[in-house]
């Protein structure tokens, strides 16, 4: 199984991105440089939708 390493902007926290996952193929193509992990990805959305019925 094919996989990338990319480093969160958030945490700094290295995590492998698996093949057939959503966020292989961002990673594979590159199209942006900042990459999230699950966690982070996850914290950044709740904080978001907290803000947004404020």
């Amino acid at each position: 199984m094919f996989h990338y390493e990319a480093v969160c902007y958030h945490c700094k926290k290295v995590f492998k991105v698996y093949e057939g996952s959503p966020k292989y193929k961002i990673v594979k193509e590159k199209n942006t440089k900042m990459f999230c992990c699950e966690d982070c990805d996850h914290k950044i959305r709740i904080t978001a939708i907290k803000n947004f019925f404020r």
